[in-house]
């Protein structure tokens, strides 16, 4: 591989910002996981507008030796990501000294990007893709350049404005705005198909940021690894008498990708036996070794002997399979292993574009017919979901419970014929794990995934914060209803097993469910231990999309709105709004994430904490409501535990002035209709 040498320091080079030498050419590194390579639907008229977007970034003067490099970029992978302009210096979360910056929030956003850039957290490097297939920080690398030197000449006064990665520039704003603001794939209405991604992501005018990756908040795995173990440990409490042990009884899914690859490590800490199917075998290797899954096999009787030892011995155990997880299905239900668990991972909010793979193709084949015949491709995908479909529906009918884990499963699984609808024709026969668990049991509460980042990269910094985070949790338990007593237990035991569990992957960071109550508690300490020199940095704050206010997504985050109103964002909308001037330091706003382009509208923040009494301001103030404005939805939607909650909040709160629903009797209808 050519390297992009530079005589310049790392601090230079980011100020520098576009280089004033042309570096040389470079390949992609054979050592990372690429994007699959996207289809060909540009016109000639188009290719020809996607080279002048992309060479808009560099000087004239490069445009003769850079347009039919890029040419050949488009023609090869269906993108330019200019790859020439990818930086020398290691991709990783440095400490927040270490970056040139005017502002420490310029320097933490620079701090945030890298990590989510870092090969150890990145699916695909060298495309500037997060997770999820086609979750994207840039668009090319021209971008990320020109982003992280405006972040270093950000200024209190000025606000960096991000339209799907591409920098538009610094404008005048003021010390209570937002450092930057983000939108990815914004688009028209209209214009929301998967075909118009991929013909407007292959201009060069729009991205898929899913939800943390564009964002600048994705912390590694671990952000799913907590929300897996309190979704599976809840279903095992859904399904087996409570004196029946979660140990010996199987978990059955896929993926082990970004977000996915969690899924085994998740099962370890509720007790189970994860069996996770994945076809890239670069990905499956990856996080074994990682050491986030147990055992890794390529031979289907091998697994299959392992999975009944392990049912036999009632073990705790992840076992991985390099293949796919149809197959899996089929024989596990011919050799009658019972699946207590079942789900699935695999991108399917991108099914054309390899966030699925079919059945009946190897790996590469898929890859191939993917580029090459994406209408067979699309074909394969379909009959392979009805297959899928089929062995799922072998084991329901022996007592196994399935669940919609958010990755438009049953949506795309419905779209193409397979027999997923229940008996009204309008519902799925199996439900999403929001509709019976997170739904009910945490974002009604308020709880949801609040996270944070030591930004002096220093893990006592992080062992120091998980036992802050630890005795306000312990404290709030003293004093609170059984609705939450359950959610905050998972927790603490959560906290208290974190660092045994290794599972930092990239910047120091920690996550953990946490309603409002808790959030702003938890992050006052942190502040206060700032200013008080017992943590040697700024933290970071923030939280998955996947939150009770982040996401307007009727087949996931607000599948358990009956109301009607599941398919309208105004919620996400006036989360971020709403949080860019109650303090957050950057907010972003997306569409797709996790369910697919023109499924969901989301968005997030980032809050950096400092020590000061500005800081414990904003904390108060943006954390309240952007939990609490979630709530408020979900009471006025007739939700009977968010009404609770909030009626709750309203006591402590004497400034919170809600509209709360009157309850209709359903028998008022008996003779209406």
């Amino acid at each position: 591989m050519k390297s992009n040498t530079s005589t310049l320091s790392f601090s230079q080079q980011i100020q520098e910002g576009i280089p004033t030498e042309l570096p040389p050419a470079r390949e992609r590194n054979p050592e990372y996981s690429h994007a699959p390579v996207r289809k060909d639907i540009l016109s000639e008229s188009e290719k020809k507008l996607a080279l002048k977007n992309a060479l808009r970034y560099f000087p004239s003067a490069w445009h003769p030796v850079l347009a039919p490099e890029f040419l050949e970029e488009l023609k090869q992978f269906g993108r330019i990501y200019a790859y020439r302009f990818k930086p020398d210096y290691p991709m990783y979360a440095r400490p927040i000294s270490e970056y040139p910056a005017k502002t420490r929030e310029g320097a933490a956003i620079m701090l945030m990007i890298q990590n989510n850039l870092d090969p150890k957290v990145a699916q695909h490097p060298d495309e500037l893709i997060t997770y999820g297939g086609n979750g994207a920080v840039f668009q090319n690398w021209g971008q990320y350049l020109l982003t992280m030197k405006y972040l270093s000449e950000l200024s209190e006064t000025q606000t960096l404005h991000m339209y799907s990665g591409h920098p538009m520039g610094l404008f005048p704003s003021t010390p209570e705005a937002p450092r930057v603001v983000v939108t990815n794939g914004m688009m028209i209405p209209n214009y929301s198909t998967s075909d118009d991604w991929e013909r407007y992501n292959a201009l060069g005018v729009t991205q898929y940021g899913q939800m943390t990756a564009g964002s600048y908040m994705y912390i590694g795995p671990q952000g799913i690894v907590h929300g897996t173990a309190i979704t599976v440990l809840n279903a095992f409490r859904r399904v087996l008498p409570k004196d029946e042990s979660i140990k010996g009884q199987v978990f059955l899914t896929a993926g082990l990708g970004g977000m996915s690859g969690a899924q085994p490590k998740a099962g370890n800490i509720a007790g189970c036996i994860t069996v996770c199917a994945e076809v890239n075998a670069m990905a499956a290797q990856k996080r074994f070794d990682q050491g986030w899954v147990d055992m890794l096999f390529t031979d289907m009787d091998k697994l299959v002997d392992r999975t009944k030892k392990a049912i036999a011995g009632k073990e705790t155990i992840s076992l991985a399979y390099v293949g796919n997880v149809v197959h899996v299905w089929e024989r596990f239900a011919d050799e009658k292993i019972h699946i207590a668990l079942g789900s699935d991972q695999t991108s399917l909010h991108n099914p054309w574009s390899g966030g699925y793979y079919p059945a009946n193709l190897s790996f590469e084949e898929a890859n191939t017919m993917m580029a090459n015949d994406p209408e067979g491709f699309q074909k394969e995908v379909q009959e392979s979901l009805r297959r899928h479909v089929t062995a799922i529906n072998r084991h329901t009918a022996k007592g196994t419970y399935f669940f919609d884990y958010g990755n438009a499963f049953l949506l795309e699984a419905s779209r193409a014929g397979a027999d997923v609808m229940a008996d009204n024709g309008v519902d799925f026969r199996y439900p999403s794990y929001v509709q019976d668990i997170l739904g009910p049991l945490c974002f009604d509460y308020g709880f949801g995934p609040f996270r944070w980042v030591c930004a002096s990269g220093k893990p006592e910094d992080l062992k120091a914060t998980d036992r802050i985070a630890l005795e306000v949790m312990t404290k709030q338990l003293e004093n609170a209803p059984e609705g939450i007593r359950q959610q905050l237990q998972d927790n603490i035991l959560w906290i208290k097993e974190a660092e045994e569990n290794k599972l930092v992957v990239g910047s120091q960071a920690r996550i953990l469910y946490a309603d409002s109550e808790g959030r702003i508690a938890i992050a006052k300490a942190f502040n206060t231990a700032i200013a008080a020199g017992k943590l040697s940095g700024p933290v970071v704050l923030g939280r998955d999309h996947h939150d009770v206010s982040g996401t307007d997504s009727p087949y996931r985050e607000t599948s358990n709105i009956f109301d009607g109103s599941r398919f309208t964002a105004d919620m996400a909308v006036h989360n971020v709004i709403g949080d860019s001037f109650r303090g957050a330091t950057w907010v972003s706003i997306h569409n797709g994430g996790g369910v697919g382009w023109g499924e969901v509208i989301n968005g997030g923040f980032g809050l950096l904490l400092d020590g000061s009494e500005a800081a414990e301001g904003r904390l108060k103030n943006m954390l309240f409501f952007d939990v609490n404005n979630g709530i408020a939805r979900r009471s006025w939607a007739r939700n009977p535990h968010a009404m609770t909650a909030l009626k709750r909040e309203m006591e402590r709160t004497p400034e919170l002035k809600i509209t709360f629903p009157n309850l209709v009797d359903e028998s008022l209808f008996q003779n209406l209709f």
